[in-house]
């Protein structure tokens, strides 16, 4: 059932990985897409082509998330384009794994701190003076803000600061039947750091470990809760935190 019919959905970081998953899976239910990315435009062009295959409208918007001019560029096309924008989901971030507290660098703390930090901050302000009533404005944090992980600590803090956003814009603009939630999602296999399965073989390890379920999340998983949350089955769910880990407890 196409329950988005013409919704607009707009997702930052979607040329690949969860935010590609999240627009494919909005625009298989009849929304309208919204793709950006930063600096991979082949990627993104693919992923306008498997939307555009399925019946509905999408356009590539490229914007550099630690700027927030381009997070106003990225909303003002989107509206020039579409007229609304109905859904809006965060994605786009950047992660810094096995650095203990003691060495990372002012340079890195800056990089992460910039896009997943300052840049959520300012695509959810966006979100929130562009968003139609009765839209969703979606987060896609972290586990590592639940159950933090050695070695992500300037990745996991990064990760915490737009939750607490979340929880204040809910309050600020429920009134207009918009919902504001956030997405926790556990570390997530052929995506991020570990879009190649050998990349950090002792912190997959570790984190399989961890989970009842003996394995890490897939994009899929996420794509489910973000149709969730989109939809109006959730149109009472609001402020909160969904976790979407196995039951893995690190």
């Amino acid at each position: 059932m196409k329950y988005l019919n013409g919704k607009v959905a707009l997702i930052t970081g979607s040329a690949r990985g969860l935010g590609k998953a999240i627009a494919e899976r909005y625009a298989a239910l009849g929304a309208n897409i919204v793709i950006n990315y930063s600096t991979d435009r082949a990627s993104a062009d693919e992923v306008v082509n498997n939307i555009v295959a399925m019946g509905v409208k999408a356009i590539v918007v490229q914007a550099d998330i630690s700027k927030v001019a381009d997070i106003e560029k990225l909303f003002s096309e989107a509206k020039t384009f579409f007229g609304k924008i109905d859904i809006v989901v965060a994605n786009a971030g950047i992660e810094l794994v096995e650095l203990p507290v003691t060495e990372f660098t002012e340079t890195q703390f800056d990089k992460v701190f910039s896009i997943n930090a300052k840049g959520s901050y300012f695509t959810i302000q966006q979100a929130a003076k562009h968003v139609e009533d009765n839209g969703r404005i979606i987060y896609i944090a972290s586990s590592t803000t639940s159950f933090p992980v050695k070695g992500m600590a300037v990745y996991g803090g990064s990760k915490t600061a737009p939750r607490y956003l979340v929880d204040i814009l809910s309050k600020e603009i429920g009134h207009r039947g918009v919902t504001v939630n956030s997405i926790i999602p556990f570390a997530i296999d052929n995506a991020g750091i570990f879009v190649d399965p050998k990349a950090h073989p002792a912190l997959r390890k570790q984190l399989v470990d961890s989970c009842p379920m003996g394995r890490l999340g897939t994009v899929q998983d996420v794509a489910n809760i973000a149709e969730f949350f989109a939809s109006d089955l959730s149109s009472f769910v609001n402020g909160q935190h969904l976790l979407a880990n196995g039951g893995a407890t690190n």
